[in-house]
């Protein structure tokens, strides 16, 4: 068979089979995917984000996913650049429900979460623990209280931004210990900021999530716990000292631009989704003593009104109105 003739052959078969050569079209994704964190590096996000993907591109057709730190005003400097992208699946949020949710009952945004995004799927979710240094004079979360009481502006507490993860856990538990307004608030860009700090000595103590916290092994002692039962041994649960329940539990979340095409949000969310049954994912989670429990993207998003109307309450609570 001649050249000529092979050629002949190739392009009919491409005809044929509607791929011809002004009608090349790849299946999503064809490049890297971005995925944006408003919070700062070294935090519970970025963790588990560098988990996340480092794994899941296997089910994306190996396609990378590249991680962009935008921290900023409480988490707005990223979600406003990832409301402003193009919804084509190519830019992600990973973010939390206290920004998603919370944070419109406090201040103007420059964005609706409810209009701008929609969910992907929940990653996992953490809780929180306060913590002070080894060598701090509080041996029992009631010592440091008692010291707040007696001493208003002398203690100084490090959290991860204005009505971010651990602010708004933090407002919760003053509130109800009867410190609120004793304790100096100090915000930083993150979680993983906000640790550096209070290790640099800038604040007494602070909350952090298991994986943060054992991370810096005899460095630090924890006083609380949320959760039904404690990560740390010889810790007690804010249940178990009469404070409420459910303080606070940050989800991890993953965002696309609304208006993304379904049959690419379908992709992302089954990738996501399909991840959870990797062995290699389940133990990289497990070694940074975080959770599994995903919550796929369009039952997050029927959890999204509830978490609005909830936290509105909860603003209202904690502004006195």
């Amino acid at each position: 068979m001649t050249f000529r003739k092979t050629i002949g052959l190739i392009a009919a078969a491409a005809v044929l089979t509607g791929i011809g050569a002004t009608d090349v079209r790849a299946e999503f994704p064809e490049k890297p995917i971005t995925l944006i964190l408003p919070l700062g590096a070294g935090g519970s996000h970025d963790r588990n984000a560098r988990v996340f993907t480092s794994t899941v591109p296997a089910y994306l057709g190996d396609t990378p996913i590249i991680v962009k730190l935008m921290p900023g005003a409480s988490g707005q400097t990223g979600t406003a650049a990832a409301a402003r992208a193009k919804p084509d699946g190519y830019t992600l949020i990973f973010t939390h429900n206290y920004f998603d949710q919370l944070q419109q009952h406090v201040k103007k945004l420059p964005y609706d979460t409810m209009r701008d995004f929609v969910g992907v799927g929940q990653l996992n979710s953490g809780n929180f623990s306060v913590i002070v240094k080894a060598e701090s004079p509080f041996k029992k979360w009631q010592d440091l209280v008692d010291f707040a009481k007696k001493n208003p502006g002398k203690l100084k507490f490090a959290h991860s931004g204005n009505w971010g993860a651990t602010h708004v856990p933090g407002l919760q538990l003053f509130n109800e210990a009867g410190i609120a307004g004793k304790v100096v608030m100090v915000p930083y860009k993150g979680g993983g900021p906000s640790m550096r700090g209070f290790l640099a000595g800038e604040a007494d103590f602070t909350l952090q999530f298991a994986s943060t916290i054992k991370a810096q092994g005899d460095k630090v002692r924890v006083l609380i716990s949320s959760g039904e039962k404690s990560a740390f041994k010889g810790a007690p649960t804010f249940k178990e000292l009469g404070y409420s329940a459910d303080i606070g539990e940050m989800r991890r979340i993953i965002l696309a631009p609304k208006g993304v095409p379904a049959d690419r949000l379908a992709i992302l969310r089954g990738a996501l989704a399909k991840l959870q049954n990797d062995r290699t994912y389940k133990s990289l989670i497990k070694a940074i003593d975080e959770d599994t429990n995903f919550i796929p993207g369009d039952k997050y998003d029927a959890m999204r009104p509830g978490q609005s109307e909830n936290y509105k309450m909860l603003v209202k609570s904690l502004a006195g109105k």
